[in-house]
């Protein structure tokens, strides 16, 4: 317990003491995000907010979870470094779409082969429990890089990955410490903290972004407790919280990520255009659309994505497809809800006109 509350408080205060550093490098190097059609804020800010957030969870992770699992420590740094250079890189001077998708594949693969952390059931889903490895392997690969780039995509407004990110961090992290899993936990926290850090500077109206370096750092330590939690909710462990539907509960702690990802394939798609191509159709530019500031906008995805954990911790004993039906059916309510709202106001400004 004692490393665990070293560590929330290093990863705080590491972030948060360099933030004002790293703002003042940007405006010296004139490194800074321009405001863009896609991005609304007014200002050039600086970009390099991932840098701060690397620090405050590598050092506190590293630190403090010494002796506790060494093993799948040293991979899973490994991985976070090869995906704090992608997105560095990325955030100077940007990358192609293809290879951050190389590093990120390669950030997975150390995760999957060498820490041998795999997702090695569907736990009920479609009735199929184990699974060969060469699929458990794929399957595995498959969602953590369906992770960090949902996460990634989400990046959008002021205050919305960093509080996002800070809630399934924390979900995650009291799990992992109901299981006794404290080097996990420690990784949890740590993020958790580092994030509420980031956004005393980030939350409306922003003086710094997390830019790629953050986006993929964060994304990608998502996917490995993501991982870890579906794989280790299915043991028979006598704690308090077993999740029997692990792999729809992962789904709603990071349903927003993964909503709005789906919500943005879709509408791509149907339009004729490339799934990856950059568009405003993302959730949190039509909550801005109907009139939500950005605060207004993050604080009520924040309050959607907690619901959605609620709503399944209560229903955590049902079979895994029925949990999986029930949020399926709440997300596409969510996902259409901008949609809904200008249709009803629409309708109110012409009634009101007659």
């Amino acid at each position: 317990m004692l490393n665990l509350t070293f560590a929330c408080i290093s990863a705080f205060l590491i972030t948060f003491l360099a933030i004002p550093s790293i703002i003042r490098v940007s405006v010296i190097k004139n490194l800074f995000d321009e405001p863009t059609e896609r991005k609304k804020h007014s200002s050039s800010i600086s970009s390099l907010g991932g840098l701060a957030i690397f620090a405050g969870v590598v050092f506190s992770y590293t630190l403090w979870s010494a002796g506790l699992e060494t093993f799948s420590t040293q991979y899973i740094i490994a991985a976070i470094i090869v995906m704090f250079f992608i997105g560095i890189k990325d955030d100077i001077v940007e990358l192609t779409a293809h290879k951050k998708l190389y590093g990120q594949l390669f950030a997975s693969l150390i995760i999957v082969f060498f820490a041998d952390m795999r997702i090695t059931s569907l736990y009920g889903v479609g009735g199929i429990y184990q699974i060969p490895y060469w699929l458990s392997v794929l399957v595995t690969i498959v969602t953590m890089i369906t992770i960090i780039n949902a996460y990634n995509l989400i990046d959008g407004i002021d205050g919305l990955a960093g509080g996002i990110g800070a809630i399934a961090a924390f979900t995650f992290g009291l799990w992992f410490y109901n299981y006794n899993q404290i080097a996990l936990c420690i990784l949890a926290f740590s993020l958790f903290s580092s994030l509420l850090a980031f956004l005393v500077y980030n939350f409306s109206p922003a003086n710094i972004f997390m830019g790629d370096t953050g986006s993929l750092v964060v994304g990608l330590i998502l996917s490995i407790l993501c991982v870890n939690f579906v794989e280790m909710s299915f043991d028979s462990l006598p704690y308090a919280f077993p999740f029997r539907s692990s792999p729809a509960m992962a789904v709603a702690i990071l349903i927003i990520p993964l909503a709005d990802t789906l919500r943005i394939f879709c509408i791509r798609l149907m339009n004729g255009r490339s799934p990856f191509a950059a568009d405003r159709n993302h959730i949190h530019h039509q909550l801005l659309d109907v009139g939500l500031t950005h605060r207004e906008a993050a604080l009520a995805l924040y309050l959607v994505n907690i619901s959605f954990i609620l709503i399944a911790l209560v229903l955590r004993n049902i079979s895994s497809l029925m949990l999986l039906t029930v949020l399926t059916f709440l997300g596409a309510l969510f996902a259409v809800s901008p949609y809904l709202i200008k249709v009803l106001r629409s309708k109110s400004r012409v009634s009101m006109v007659d």
